[in-house]
């Protein structure tokens, strides 16, 4: 195998050295002059003695000795407490250090210099001001990287992906309406509350209103109020440094609302947010400042859309929200219909689930029976748009041709049987059941009257102002 000789690396680094010179006498010499002589550095340079050979005019007035009294003494004379000469024994470079210079900490660096692997001298010099421009630096850099494992997690995700309006399907009135809304909201920076009963596609609109904003290149980040256990959801939102408490994240994490700077933020089932966390939320919109379990206030630049299925104003009758956080959330509010309202649009929203749970058409599903459609048309759909997208998929299961037959659909569908109560029953308190009863059997009572009030309250048996009441109760337009 083939070795270079000694003389062969010799003439190498010659030629190399050569170069460099040639490089050198063809910079100007002012220029050359103040990249040494530059006042963000404040460079020292000391020889193989530990002499200064140079120091740079933004050293002047850190020592008793002036920049040009120094020149010509040793670094000791100079600075009794420089460390230069340690790595001048050593030939080790020393990155980072802290050093106090006129009573401020300032972080510098070490150098040695070397030639034909024997050290020539040292160079010092300021790498930032102060500790505190360092933390302002590393801040950056895991903030960055927090945005690195957002968009990591995202992509890994089945929800990471994002709508438009154009997904929204349905030409009903209630439905050209919302829409209508969301492009209007999507014009301004102002909060969006988005209001309806579970699985009408509150999600969706949330993205859609992003989507078409001028926040759209930047992050949507969505977070479930209701999903996250109360003693972590402050830390998701507003992050924390390193340290915070016990088993945290050595290097710190950013909150939800730090990774939606200059994006949006989407706060799903707001209704199930604590008391004591609403408190620190009405700060943030006041302030548009976040501020990490044990670190400083920081301002954010982010607009909130937050979404509900339960009924805020009876919340805030009963103490459980904010009166204040309602108004700032509530500066835009989107009422989403349920598919009991937006009947029509059943057949259409019923094809498009199945197309797109059977791309390419593989089983060549084309069309609905008459049959299957009128009973669709006349089930209460308590789940919404998310329980026809279940029974569109069973229904493709079954399907044995290329029509969606009424053998097709479930026999609770069939017979008109609810298979779960109205709205969000889970946890299976008495009151919440009792509620989503009387909601469901009110907006029955209505549909059947074609919105008469008055007919509405007499099927129901009860005073035509009760039935104001409870309408305004369960937000039933």
């Amino acid at each position: 195998m083939y070795s270079k000789t000694n003389s062969e690396v010799l003439l190498k680094n010659s030629k190399d050295q050569l170069e460099s010179k040639w490089i050198l006498k063809n910079i100007p010499y002012d220029l050359l002059f103040s990249l040494l002589d530059n006042s963000y550095e404040s460079l020292i340079l000391v020889d193989a003695d530990g002499i200064v050979r140079f120091m740079s005019q933004g050293n002047e007035g850190v020592t008793p000795i002036s920049v040009k009294d120094s020149i010509g003494r040793h670094i000791k004379d100079v600075r009794p407490d420089s460390k230069m000469i340690r790595v001048l024994k050593t030939g080790k470079a020393e990155m980072g250090r802290s050093m106090v210079l006129n009573h401020k900490n300032r972080v510098i660096a070490r150098i040695p210099l070397f030639k034909n692997g024997r050290i020539i001298g040292v160079v010092g010099k300021l790498v930032f001001n102060s500790p505190e421009h360092l933390k302002k630096f590393y801040n950056r850099i895991n903030y960055l990287k927090s945005q690195i494992d957002y968009y990591k997690g995202e992509l890994n995700r089945p929800y990471g992906i994002r709508y438009t309006l154009d997904n929204v399907i349905g030409r009903s009135v209630p439905i050209r309406q919302a829409k209508a809304l969301a492009r209007r909201a999507a014009e301004s920076d102002s909060a969006v509350l988005i209001t309806g009963e579970s699985g009408t596609g509150k999600e969706l609109f949330a993205h859609s209103i992003h989507e078409i904003s001028r926040r759209k290149k930047n992050n949507f980040v969505k977070i479930n109020c209701a999903a996250i256990p109360g003693e972590l959801i402050e830390s998701e939102l507003f992050g924390y440094e390193a340290g915070a408490f016990t088993g945290a994240n050595k290097k710190g994490k950013a909150g939800k609302f730090e990774l939606a700077h200059r994006g949006t933020i989407f706060l799903d089932e707001i209704g199930d947010m604590p008391l004591s966390l609403q408190v620190k939320l009405m700060r943030v919109l006041q302030e548009k400042e976040i501020e990490r379990l044990g670190g400083k206030p920081k301002q954010i630049d982010f607009r909130i859309i937050s979404a509900t299925n339960r009924n805020l104003e009876e919340l805030m009758i009963n103490k459980k929200f904010r009166l204040d956080l309602y108004y700032r959330l509530n500066v835009f509010n989107i009422n989403l219909p349920s598919l009991r309202e937006i009947k029509k649009d059943i057949p259409e929203i019923f094809k498009h689930f199945l197309d797109k749970l059977n791309p390419g058409n593989k089983q060549r599903i084309t069309t609905i029976s008459p049959e299957a459609v009128k009973v669709m048309l006349n089930y209460s759909w308590p789940g919404n748009l998310r329980e026809l997208r279940n029974i569109a998929e069973r229904a493709m299961i079954l399907c044995s041709g290329g029509r969606i037959e009424l053998d097709d659909l479930p026999i609770s569908i069939r017979q008109g049987r609810n298979t779960s109560l109205p709205g969000n029953t889970t946890g299976g308190s008495l009151k919440i059941i009792m509620e989503n009863t009387e909601k469901k059997l009110i907006q029955d009572a209505l549909e059947k009257t074609d919105n008469s009030r008055q007919k509405a309250a007499a099927m129901l048996g009860i005073h035509r102002t009760g039935l104001y009441q409870k309408m305004k109760k369960y937000n039933i337009s």
